[in-house]
């Protein structure tokens, strides 16, 4: 049969057209393969040093995004077993065991830690002081145990930092009164949130927060928006008295109403006052507000233990920092950079 020509040709052109189909089929597959996952808002939640951790970050790869999480929530736990006191094996139990009667070699982390939270007991006079533990291991607030004002007394010459030695050349703490014991509690967990945020930034992400329990820090902003926050009201969980909006800081909130039991009709609970040995009662609660959770943490813990009166008046010294602290009767307390405008006066009628 002959052939024709035309049909040939049209055969050739299909035949070219199926390949060039075919390959462009292939790249474009190849293209979706390499292109990034959709962006998103990735967030978790963890347990984590007796309380309840959150990461959120904005990523344009969801697997990296995970990732990154897990990596942060990987540092927290190992903080925990390097500072944890409900744990036999860290560090912080060696040196409570151990500093009283001989110096302790200690990682080169915790020494740095101890020597921030002896920058902050110098700086509050004493307000802040992770000698607390000294009396402050006596209380057992799930089983509502508190010691007596005898016991008190008698383990109340062990909280004094001063009486914590540090000695940066060989890296060791040495406790020089027995029955001394040191606790992180008030500084460990904006230290670990302030880590996490470290590692989100050297891993490129630019929008993200890493909170543990009550203390916070934030990079970025939520594309034009800032990321707002509540403060809780101390008589009822869930609700909020105030929102503050916030990029690119640090808050920290401290209350009685976080690990706390009541006993005719008084209340202890976990902010230890170094002077007294008993629950600090001149605050309800305290959010500080500043450049990183280390320094939230420590100060919110100081303001309590100071007050709300003589803690906003010191907090306005410092110029880094503002602070809201809420009475036991229910008065809140600004500090300069957060004080509401007063009201303007109401005019008086003429005559």
């Amino acid at each position: 049969m002959e052939l024709k020509p035309w049909r040939i040709i049209d055969d050739m052109e299909t035949c070219r057209f199926d390949t060039i189909r075919a390959i462009g089929f292939r790249l474009l597959f190849a293209v979706l393969l390499a292109a990034p996952a959709h962006a998103e808002w990735i967030s978790e939640t963890q347990n984590i040093m007796g309380t309840r951790c959150a990461v959120e970050l904005w990523s344009e790869d969801h697997e990296k995004g995970e990732a990154a999480i897990a990596s942060v929530f990987d540092d927290m736990h190992r903080i925990d077993r390097l500072m944890s006191t409900w744990k036999e094996d860290t560090e912080i139990s060696m040196v409570n065991r151990e500093a009283a009667r001989h110096p302790v070699r200690i990682s080169e982390e915790l020494f740095r830690l101890l020597q921030t939270s002896v920058q902050y007991s110098e700086l509050t006079h004493g307000a802040f002081d992770i000698t607390y533990a000294s009396v402050g291991y006596l209380y057992d607030f799930r089983k509502g145990i508190h010691p007596d004002a005898k016991t008190i007394r008698k383990a109340l010459p062990g909280i004094n930092y001063r009486h914590m030695k540090l000695d940066p050349k060989k890296l060791t703490v040495h406790f020089t009164r027995p029955g001394m014991r040191i606790d992180l509690g008030g500084i460990a967990k904006g230290y670990s949130v302030d880590k996490g945020i470290e590692i989100l930034q050297k891993l490129g992400f630019t929008r993200a927060m890493v909170n543990a329990g009550g203390d916070t820090r934030i990079i970025g902003d939520r594309f034009g928006r800032p990321w707002v926050v509540g403060v809780r009201d101390p008589d009822h969980d869930g609700q909020t008295f105030l929102k503050l909006p916030l990029t690119d800081t640090a808050f920290s909130t401290s209350g009685d109403y976080e690990r706390y039991f009541d006993e005719n009709g008084k209340r202890f609970h976990h902010i230890i006052d170094p002077k007294t040995g008993d629950s600090a009662r001149k605050c309800r609660s305290v959010t500080i507000i500043s450049g990183n959770a280390t320094r939230t943490d420590a100060l919110t813990k100081s303001v309590f233990v100071m007050g709300p009166e003589d803690g906003i008046q010191f907090i306005d010294t410092l110029p880094d920092v503002d602070a809201v602290a809420v009475a036991p009767d229910g008065k809140v307390y600004y500090s300069k950079g957060l004080a509401p405008p007063e009201p303007e006066p109401q005019a008086t009628p003429a005559g």
